[in-house]
């Protein structure tokens, strides 16, 4: 899922880490067309088709969790966004970081208790913050 959409995300952008994860829900909307993942998700049919008219409008981890539980051999939406916070919490065991660090690492576009917050799922991340979250955690693993 959006957690496993590069080899090696720490070598990327975050930027690029964004783009992979739209692509991944254009694809699921294609697959399964607007209204349909629409309906099963909860988004919005109006962001979905701007999405696929190449807008990139803002989704949460939460949306995006949804957007992809509509594949056939998906897990459900709350086990997509569980799986993508584990893996930034044990990204972060295994790179010895702390929230503190991780602030300091992306030069403070998050505080230390939003990114604690949001790894806890008590806020919602959007797509382009775990996309920084992401790539900075996964960077530090090497």
């Amino acid at each position: 899922m959006l957690h496993e959409v590069a080899d090696d995300p720490g070598a990327h952008t975050p930027e690029e880490l964004h783009e992979r994860y739209e692509a991944e829900l254009i694809g699921a909307v294609e697959a399964h067309g607007v209204e349909k993942v629409a309906e099963e998700s909860g988004v919005e049919a109006s962001r979905l088709r701007a999405l696929l008219d190449g807008e990139t409008p803002e989704f949460t981890l939460e949306e995006a969790a949804a957007i992809l539980s509509v594949l056939a051999d998906a897990p459900d939406a709350e086990t997509i966004a569980m799986l993508v916070r584990d893996d930034l919490m044990m990204g972060m065991s295994m790179a010895v970081l702390d929230v503190e660090a991780v602030e300091s690492g992306i030069g403070g576009q998050l505080e230390a208790k939003e990114i604690q917050s949001k790894l806890e799922g008590r806020f919602p991340m959007k797509l382009r913050e775990l996309a920084l979250l992401h790539q900075f955690i996964e960077s530090k693993k090497r």
